[in-house]
């Protein structure tokens, strides 16, 4: 959906309640010109980020009190005293199992807002072994990761198996700004005083002006900082969300990163500015090791980067050729406006295992329903019920797979969420029912701002029941959205996410039904009129707690609330879909995220997969980029290569502008339609890889799209690679991005590692760097030697209608003739898999044997898909016959036949139940 339209002026409330005529005209007026950056802060008008940016490394005024230390099992705290200012506050360090460390320091006398529903209730603990020695300790684990603490300055080192691996206050940047009462204006017999133990007063402390807007900042002064130092480390990466490289680069010379949710309108690309969604969670990765650290904080925060290898002029780097190379180091220096310090450390080593350790604490991922994984068409805005039925035909009369079809805010009565425009949508629940009846779905998108307007039973109950934000001086919040004149209910609120939730039901929700889901935009919030065109941060939520406390929250709360509404549609049995635009750390509990207002060029084709990366390594798994870009009009070549490179990435949705034209697939030439249809199709076929990665990303927190060095940790080559990725360990996608491309570069990595092309099956060895021949036609796509990818290979016109379609199974072999894969199966929609309706499957080619066995015995689920076709691709020679036995069937060959020149076998109908254990044996 559109970002803000109110971009260049100023808005009064008695200007507000006037036409929607001006605020359409300047949602046209936005098209022509990209972000104005004038809108957003930048840190030099941040007073807190100027505050910490400018302290001095090495001047230290923390240290701990060692006569303090107390040691209970998986606890040791102890007092730290600035001793500038004498106040004392509490360090805790937490041992967690799965070689994680969470450090904790707040304020023990002033209370201060700790993030709520993040952090997994009873997490496994893990005891602390201690060794004092005069000004310092050490703590371990038994997974030998060592927390040493000296006492002055105050500085902690994360070690494991002796090596230093992070460093937490070595540059002595810490701040933990305190609570005070405002200073009155001295009378002129103090002003020679000298002063004692205060600390300084500076501009935007107790008063802050943006444009127009004023902060009236009640609490004063209450940052709190560190820094943190990944010796040994080159290269880092998350913090999402921001258009960006996925390595993140140094910030000497710019901002530092910002994390702050906004509604930023066609975004710039390559700059750290913040963006809808806030992950404070950062990775350093190395040839040896992975190591995750979780800033838990959801006011805004900015983060510093530096290192002494991207920092240095190329002379130094030379000089570095000719004598020993410095030891790599990357620092970060992180601040946030308010709240305390919680810091996650995840010692891995391995990326897996840190993904594990990550998810383990936050949360692990959503298992979607099928058909959200499948293909999506959405545009601003579908005009009618006729519309939709029309869309929905031509995907039909074109052959074109699609299983959901969006509404955008047009279908509503006057951008009232939760109703239907009467005239244009008169009919919802036959329109859902007609759709569903060829076993698609529809989502309808559901804001979280509400319409002031007291005939309106969603503002009118919000208000009764007191579930509006507030305002400093405690009346209910109003802002600008676009319905006009607007409230924001209170989602910090558990009776408030409740009563949203109630609302999502089939009685409350008039016209929906059980096929309707639903897409949560502008949830950041979104408050056209608001400074940086999001709440003021003096607005009150529950318990007093500003909104500059839980600000990157907010729209976690909506994504939540949202989702547990349609849990309790289906009293517990059906899982859910809710697309988000904000997200939060943990925002992968609750479904899908995307990456906002993009714009149909070429740069944003190729920013979607560095900014996906960084999502997906930032713990969330389930992310897409509209398809063609929503704002401009995309030329057809851009269009045609958006859908080959989104078909290969988890979520896929087409979506536009209102005032683009229209762009359905077979709009475009007849020969891109055929292309886009291709792509469209392949996603479709490959559903059930895409699926059982999904599975495997809620059981272990592993990305479905993940960076090439995840796969290849200790080839340098790919630390910084962001235009190819794989898709779980098996597929190697490289999109074309680049108009007019005839050819592109492909690495493949791995040493002596063999990749099939997907289309010729040619062989390509690792590592190498190859340039790859392309027309319009070719999407390079890779299977990696070593791997097994089940398929279906029946075209159908949406998922649901293709669960009990017969399999096909690609087996690549590796230079040993070996190859593994799994199969997840289930219903594709209901939670029935909790109490074990499942089937997890491992399939294996190993000595001329290809056999699947049942990971988890406890499956139940009974699928009705048989095997109907094996490929075996590199097989050095044919076997004279084929045999198969399994579980209730009896001993008997099944035909095959073998191509000499590609090593090509292919199994046809060796008719056998894909929820059974089987056995084909190659005979010499």
């Amino acid at each position: 959906m559109a970002a803000s339209c109110a971009r260049k002026t100023t808005w009064t409330f008695s200007m507000m309640e006037g036409s929607l005529f001006i605020l359409y005209l300047l949602v046209g007026i936005a098209l022509v010109s990209a972000v104005d950056r004038n809108n957003f802060k930048t840190c030099s008008q941040s007073s807190f980020c100027k505050r910490n940016r400018d302290l001095d490394s090495g001047n230290s005024p923390y240290e701990a009190l060692m006569g303090t230390l107390l040691i209970s099992d998986d606890l040791v705290q102890l007092a730290v005293l600035n001793s500038a200012t004498g106040i004392r506050l509490q360090l805790e360090l937490h041992g967690l199992d799965q070689s994680t460390v969470r450090l904790r320091i707040k304020d023990p006398v002033n209370r201060r807002y700790e993030v709520p529903d993040v952090v997994q209730p009873n997490l496994q603990k893990s005891r602390w072994t201690v060794v004092q020695s005069s000004g310092s300790f050490e703590a371990t684990l038994a997974s030998d990761v060592t927390v040493r603490l000296t006492a002055k300055p105050l500085r902690l080192d994360v070690l494991q198996n002796g090596y230093i691996i992070i460093s937490v206050n070595s540059r002595g940047l810490m701040n933990y700004e305190q609570q005070r009462e405002k200073k009155s204006p001295k009378s002129p017999e103090e002003e020679g005083e000298e002063a004692v133990d205060e600390e300084p007063e500076e501009p935007g402390m107790w008063e802050e002006t943006f444009k127009t807007h004023k902060d009236s900042k009640p609490k004063g002064p209450e940052s709190v900082g560190v820094d943190f130092s990944f010796p040994g480390f080159a290269h880092v990466y998350g913090i999402p969300e921001h258009a960006d490289t996925f390595a993140l680069k140094t910030t000497v010379s710019t901002d530092p990163y910002r994390l702050y949710n906004l509604d930023v309108f066609e975004y710039e690309l390559y700059n750290p500015m913040a963006l809808y969604g806030s992950v404070p969670y950062m990775l350093a990765h190395n040839s040896e090791r992975t190591v995750g650290l979780l800033w838990l904080n959801a006011a805004e925060t900015w983060i510093d980067i530096s290192s002494n290898t991207a920092d240095k002029s190329m002379f130094n780097r030379m000089l570095d050729l000719v004598r020993d190379m410095e030891v790599p180091q990357v620092d970060t220096h992180w601040f946030s406006e308010s709240g305390i310090m919680d810091v996650f450390f995840f010692m891995g080593p391995t990326a897996e295992q840190v993904m594990y350790q990550y998810a383990t604490v936050t949360g692990m991922p959503q298992l979607p329903p099928l058909f959200a994984v499948a293909y999506h068409q959405s545009r601003w805005n579908y005009n009618d019920e006729d519309d939709v039925k029309n869309v929905d035909a031509k995907f039909d009369e074109h052959d074109i797979p699609c299983d959901v079809i969006w509404l955008d805010i047009e279908h509503t009565d006057g951008k009232r969420y939760m109703t239907w425009d009467s005239h244009k949508f008169s009919h919802p629940e036959d329109m859902q029912n007609q759709v569903a009846a060829k076993g698609r779905k529809m989502v309808t998108i559901v804001d979280p701002h509400l319409k002031k307007d007291s005939g309106f039973h969603l503002h009118k109950q919000a208000v009764d029941n007191g579930f509006l934000v507030k305002t400093h001086d405690g009346t209910d919040y109003e802002g600008w959205c676009w319905p006009g004149s607007s409230s924001y209910p209170d989602f910090t609120r558990t009776d408030t996410r409740n009563w949203w939730a109630e609302q999502l039901s089939l009685e409350n929700y008039k016209g929906s039904t059980p096929n309707l889901f639903t897409w949560n935009d502008m949830n950041e919030p979104s408050v056209f009129n608001g400074p940086e065109v999001t709440m003021h941060k003096d607005a009150k939520h529950q318990d007093g707690w500003e909104h500059r406390d839980v600000h990157n929250l907010y729209g976690l709360y909506v994504h939540m609330a949202t989702v547990d509404g349609q849990h309790k549609r289906s009293n517990g049995k059906e899982r859910s879909f809710v697309l988000s635009r904000a997200f939060f750390t943990g925002s992968q509990k609750y479904g899908a995220i995307w990456t906002g207002d993009n714009e149909a060029s070429w740069e944003h084709l190729k920013i979607s997969m560095p900014m996906l990366l960084s999502i997906s390594v930032a713990g969330i798994p389930f992310i897409g980029a509209d398809v063609g870009g929503f704002f401009k009009n995309p030329e057809p070549e851009l269009l045609t290569r958006w859908y080959q490179a989104a078909a290969f990435q988890p979520f896929f949705r087409a979506h536009a502008h209102l005032d683009t034209k229209r762009r359905e697939p077979w709009l475009l030439p007849p020969n891109m339609m055929d292309i886009v249809r291709t792509a469209i199709r392949t996603r479709y076929a490959l559903l059930p890889f895409w699926y059982t990665a999904f599975y495997k990303a809620s059981k272990t927190g592993i990305p479905v799209m993940r960076p090439m060095w995840q796969g290849f940790p200790d080839d340098e080559e790919t630390f910084a690679m962001e235009d190819q990725f794989m898709i779980g360990d098996s597929l190697l996608v490289k999109p074309v991005t680049d108009k007019g491309a005839t050819s592109v570069s492909v690495y493949f990595p791995g040493q002596d590692m063999v990749w099939y092309d997907v289309n010729t099956v040619q062989k390509y060895t690792g590592a190498s760097t190859q340039s790859v021949y392309v027309n319009l036609e070719k999407i390079p796509v890779y299977q990696r030697g070593g791997t097994i990818i089940p398929r279906k290979e029946r075209v159908r016109r949406c998922s649901a209608l293709g669960l009990d379609d017969p399999y096909t199974l690609i087996v690549a072999l590796d230079t040993k003739q070996q190859a593994s894969g799994q199969l997840y199966m289930d219903d594709g929609h209901s939670f029935d898999f909790q109490s074990g309706l499942y089937q997890y499957k491992q399939i294996t080619f190993q000595n001329n044997v290809i056999q699947s066995r049942s990971i988890d015995m406890n499956g139940r689920y009974q699928t009705k898909s048989w095997l109907e076709r094996v490929v075996v691709i590199g097989l050095e020679k044919s076997p004279s016959s084929i045999e198969l036995s399994g579980d209730f069937i009896s001993t008997h060959n099944v035909e095959f036949s073998f191509n000499e020149e590609n090593k090509v076998l292919v199994i046809r109908k060796p008719e056998v139940n894909m929820g059974i254990d089987w056995v084909m044996a190659f005979k010499k």
